[in-house]
């Protein structure tokens, strides 16, 4: 057979050193096959020829190695420099375990490679192969979870109501939903601001992307900005040695939650200002910036512009999550959808196997109908547990949701005596709640802060308060 055009062959220099350490290693191989800078055959050891069965008069030299061999990854590591110490290769029906290692010449410029096979099957490494697949699947397995962690729970439908003021929010969130600018849901505790959060990304262009939530007042202020921002291989003493992506790398593609912004402390502010305005974050311990594409919904039930007032809030912070706002509803402004709320409510509470389902009476609806729920929906939810699980049987009548009421709202029911005394009752305890927090802002010098600490409730629970009592002013 004639020669093929030698040029671009590896160097016989390399060729014969080669050639030595596969005559010394010859004992635990198969067979061997080198090509040039180029990936083309220079040599192929007649043991490799009998594996592959080619005809005596079959000359592969100077062919392209793909030619001969399809699923050969040679040429890969001529292209990098870089070994493929351990890979299966598929010929036909058959599995060869395989190594390829890149030939140098002194210069550390590669002017070839040798590829040896270990053994014409992978029973061998069967015991490594298991394992190596049941780690894959563990790894899927987790992988799947985390993925189901960071997809939304709820939709607009979770949020149940039919009066006119839920008609119109869920309208607002529709035509949000189609808008990326940041948004900021404000309500009271309890009314369903995360809900709606998840709605919103739900129904927007997001949806295929991660929703991370974050409550600001769960975390430490120490921790913020690593939570945020990720860190870097050895950024501290104790640091781990691989990054550790922060909360705005995981919603990369999707949606930042953050509940309760008004807790943000000043000193993350400044720095979580830049990143929405720079659209970049930059690792603890790093000096690299990375590009993220993140929307930010952030929901609060404290009053962000009385706390820009006392400046622990700011105001371009404000102003630039602020763009879109939503003002969800109390329960007390909704007393219509307490029926069908309490309905949903109950499809999630246990019951008894021989029970077919909790049935609320009229009368209960209209007890619970007669409460202003400073909790709200969390309130009516722990209300009606509390209920099934006294209730001698699935009916929830009158008699069993006052008995499920907190005993100093019990009696309260509209067009009753027993009404109209719980109400001087509670105008009373009203009166005298006001007067204390004016008191505790008298001996606090007016300090928010010191005045929630001095009544032992915490600051979003006393800026509630602040607003249900027209004293934000």
């Amino acid at each position: 057979m004639a020669n093929r055009d030698p040029v671009g062959m590896t160097p016989p220099a390399l060729v014969k050193e080669a050639m030595g350490a596969f005559n010394l290693l010859r004992e635990y191989f198969e067979g061997a096959i080198m090509v040039d800078s180029q990936a083309r055959i220079t040599w192929l050891d007649g043991r490799y020829r009998r594996l592959l069965k080619m005809a005596d008069d079959f000359e592969p030299l100077g062919l392209p190695v793909e030619d001969i061999l399809p699923n050969s990854q040679l040429r890969k590591v001529v292209e990098t420099g870089r070994p493929n110490l351990l890979d299966i290769m598929k010929i036909g029906d058959r599995q060869l375990v395989v190594c390829r290692i890149p030939l140098k010449d002194e210069t550390e410029s590669v002017q070839g490679a040798i590829g040896f096979v270990f053994y014409d099957n992978v029973d061998y490494l069967q015991p490594i192969l298991k394992k190596v697949e049941t780690l894959q699947k563990q790894l899927s397995r987790a992988q799947a979870a985390l993925s189901r962690e960071r997809q939304t729970k709820y939709s607009l439908s979770n949020f149940v109501g039919v009066s006119e003021v839920v008609t119109e929010l869920k309208s607002q969130i529709r035509r949000f939903a189609l808008r990326d600018g940041p948004a900021l849901i404000l309500g009271e505790t309890g009314t369903g601001k995360e809900l709606l959060a998840h709605a919103i990304h739900q129904a927007s262009d997001r949806a295929e992307g991660p929703f991370v939530a974050v409550n600001m007042a769960a975390i430490p202020e120490a921790l913020l900005e690593s939570e945020f921002f990720g860190v870097s291989p050895g950024a501290y003493t104790g640091a781990d040695k691989k990054p550790r992506p922060g909360k705005f790398e995981l919603a990369h593609g999707g949606t930042l939650f953050l509940d309760e912004i008004g807790d943000m402390p000043l000193s993350i502010q400044a720095k979580f200002l830049r990143v929405l305005q720079e659209g970049e974050i930059e690792a603890l311990g790093s000096n690299a910036l990375r590009k993220i594409d993140v929307r930010i919904i952030a929901a609060t039930s404290q009053d962000l512009e009385t706390l820009m007032e006392t400046r622990t809030f700011r105001a371009d912070l404000y102003y630039r999550i602020a763009v879109l706002t939503i003002n969800v509803p109390p329960l007390r402004d909704r007393i219509g959808d307490i029926a069908m709320i309490c309905e949903r409510l109950l499809e999630d509470i246990p019951r008894a196997t021989d029970m077919r389902g909790w049935i609320i009476e009229p009368d209960a609806v209209a007890l619970l109908s007669g409460y202003d729920w400073p909790g709200n929906v969390r309130e009516l939810r722990n209300v009606l547990e509390r209920a099934a699980a006294i209730a001698p049987s699935e009916v929830l009548d009158e008699t069993v949701i006052a008995k499920a009421m907190p005993r100093r709202k019990a009696g309260l029911h509209l067009g009753s005596t027993a009404g109209t005394d719980h109400a001087d009752l509670a105008h009373a305890r009203a009166r005298a709640e006001r007067e204390a927090i004016l008191d505790a802002l008298r001996r606090a010098d007016g300090s928010r802060t010191r005045a929630a600490q001095l009544l032992g409730v915490s600051r979003s629970q006393f800026y509630e308060k602040l607003k249900r009592y027209d004293l934000s002013n």
